[in-house]
Order: structure tokens, then sequence, then C-alpha cells
């Protein structure tokens, strides 16, 4: 078989579909990022509340 023969196979992909797993999962790590920033957040003005 040359390169040529193998070059013009049609290798069946498969088609491109939502990826909910993926999707969810980031989802999750971003709310989970916002929810661990707004209490840094809370604990530095109640911080600097105690502190003044």
């Amino acid at each position: 078989m040359t390169q040529e023969a193998a070059a013009e196979a049609h290798v069946p992909t498969r088609r491109a579909r939502p990826d909910l797993f993926g999707a969810t999962f980031r989802a999750t790590i971003g709310i989970v990022m916002l929810a661990w920033i707004a209490g840094l957040v809370w604990a530095a003005i109640a911080f600097f509340n105690w502190l003044v």
C-alpha cells in the first residue's frame, strides 16, 4: 500500500456533541472558586472591621 492510497482512506469521525460532563465540571469549579473568593473577601472585611 502506497502513501497515496493510505491518504485517501476516509475514517469516520465522531460527531461533535455537547460535553455535558465537562460543562458541569467547569461550572462546579467556577462556583467553588467564586465561593472561596467571596469567603476571602468577607474574612478581610471582618478582620479590618475588627481592627478598626
